[in-house]
């Protein structure tokens, strides 16, 4: 069992990291891209571009907020 909590451990530590909102927003980004194109509906252009707007405003949201959050310590 030790084993097991260890290697989620790992893990969690390689993607979450210490912005684990990028870890979030990534697999966002990967599934709402994998989910379409499974079903054929949209063209691959629409979802490249979709997903890479998404990929872009999630760090640009994550850029922001720890901006915030250093400018808000530092008063």
């Amino acid at each position: 069992m030790r084993f097991v909590v260890a290697f989620g451990r790992f893990w969690w530590a390689l993607i979450g990291g210490d912005e684990w909102r990028f870890a979030g927003f990534g697999g966002l980004a990967a599934g709402g891209g994998a989910l379409p194109a499974s079903g054929k509906r949209p063209g691959g252009e629409v979802i490249a571009v979709a997903v890479a707007v998404w990929v872009m405003l999630a760090v640009a949201t994550v850029i922001l907020a720890s901006g915030r959050r250093r400018a808000a310590s530092q008063r």
